[in-house]
């Protein structure tokens, strides 16, 4: 059974302030581009979309950016998050490794996505919004904004990708619960839905769609912004409540990691767990090893371009510099449904071309029996996404045993699978299939980049 790192629930023990990597980059990433002007875009630009308070943030260079009041009044709900050493997982696998786990499943919506919806929905309320419209993949995004909305009073409209929809139909309800609308993306309700079921009324969707519906929405609508789950900075910089508490459980635990592990699908859970560390080395040169995890299925940082591209399928949002498989791809319909985007955020893509973070790609058969593994090692059931995490620890923790070697290797398990029993059901009946990504299925992405890419 694993040990729990005693940590006290108390006001203090809760972050007050979010960390910023953009402080402590050795060079600042590239600009996010107008599509129009090919110019770097500006607030007003990005003002139709977000509230100006999240705008800042999207652009801050500051160190710490102080987490509001009323956001941390509803973190307590949860926060701080247990981190757990998994002693089972070690017993089982028989290596000298230390493992310790952040776990953000205790959250109410199942996963660590409150930790930015609560504060999208603060600042978007404070600014006079009465309506957010947004994509999710798999439904944790959308359950953690329905959620938000609920206890901020606003409405909540969530395109989900359909194949995650007929996949995970609890997860539409647990959405109605909160009092949000779910809608099987592409649908028939925008411009961008009707077209792309008119070139094929069977479309499995893809997060690029779902996002198009969801900005078109925002864009046509005053009362409306658009508020997203993952990618930008402002997005990121709100998970670190994950990552700043770890530090100091860990130091309370009398550890350090030599290895910081997260699952990568737009780079939001991986981001936050993992920036505080790497602001560290940064500054201090306390050096870790980082991993990216992500699937064989959508691999954006294992096979991916470095590129300016469109974050939706429709072009309706401004062009970013990111490791992408192009605008137009469409991933095959694997469980992980959050990891199912075609570009990584654009600060996770900087980090990898520093050569500050590593990553690695696995198939989903082999991630369903790291998270069985798992599950019964340890009691909890993971999500699809964070067993890519699961994977990339148990094959270090096997090094770690072949060499002899007691590393201590930290990672974030995202969230709980208890949505997600349909996909295990699925792995042990031995129907998941892997399907190998072709390279000319790649190179069709890639054909689509914007001309701009080559800068």
């Amino acid at each position: 059974m694993s040990d729990t790192v005693k940590y006290v629930l108390a006001e203090d023990r809760i972050p007050k302030a979010w960390y910023n990597i953009a402080a402590d980059l050795p060079q600042p990433p590239p600009p996010v581009l107008h599509p129009g002007t090919g110019q770097p875009v500006g607030p007003d630009d990005l003002a139709p979309l977000f509230p100006m308070a999240l705008i800042g943030q999207e652009v801050s260079t500051e160190r710490e950016i102080e987490i509001p009041g009323p956001v941390r009044d509803v973190y307590r709900l949860w926060r701080p998050t247990p981190l757990y050493r998994a002693r089972g997982l070690e017993r089982a696998l028989e290596t000298p490794a230390k493992i310790y786990y952040k776990y953000e499943g205790v959250s109410p919506a199942g996963s660590h996505k409150p930790n930015t919806s609560v504060a999208q929905a603060f600042y978007n309320k404070e600014e006079g919004t009465a309506r957010l419209a947004t994509e999710t993949g798999a439904g944790q995004w959308g359950s953690a904004l329905a959620f938000a909305g609920a206890l901020f009073g606003l409405e909540i409209d969530v395109y989900m990708v359909r194949v995650s929809f007929e996949q995970k139909p609890y997860r539409k309800a647990l959405m109605e619960a909160y009092g949000a609308r779910c809608v099987a993306s592409p649908s028939e309700e925008t411009a961008t839905g009707r077209a792309i079921l008119a070139k094929d009324p069977t479309s499995t969707g893809s997060l690029g769609i779902a996002i198009s519906e969801a900005v078109e929405v925002a864009a046509q609508n005053d009362d409306t912004k658009y508020s997203l789950g993952s990618v930008l900075n402002h997005v990121l910089l709100h998970q670190t409540v994950i990552g700043r508490e770890a530090i100091e459980q860990m130091e309370i635990a009398g550890d350090y990691p030599d290895i910081v592990v997260g699952c990568t699908g737009g780079g939001s859970n991986f981001a936050g767990s993992v920036f505080p560390f790497l602001g560290r080395q940064l500054r201090d040169g306390q050096n870790v090893r980082i991993i990216a995890a992500e699937p064989a299925a959508c691999p954006s940082l294992t096979r991916g371009r470095y590129a300016y591209d469109f974050g939706d399928t429709s072009h309706l949002t401004p062009l970013v510099k990111m490791h992408t498989l192009g605008s137009q791809f469409v991933p095959s319909g694997i469980h992980a449904g959050g990891l199912r985007y075609h570009g990584m955020s654009p600060m996770v893509s900087h980090l990898k071309e520093l050569g500050l973070i590593e990553a690695r790609a696995y198939r989903q058969g082999e991630c369903f029996a790291a998270g069985v593994q798992f599950a019964k090692a340890e009691g909890i059931v993971p999500a699809p996404e964070p067993m890519h995490a699961v994977k990339a620890v148990i094959d270090e923790a096997l090094v770690c045993k072949e060499e002899g070697v007691a590393r201590t290797i930290l990672f974030n398990l995202c969230g709980h699978g208890h949505f997600d029993m349909q996909a295990y059901t699925d792995y042990l009946a031995g129907t998941l299939v892997d399907e190998e990504l072709a390279d000319s299925v790649l190179a069709e992405g890639f054909a689509g980049l914007p001309p701009i890419a080559a800068q």
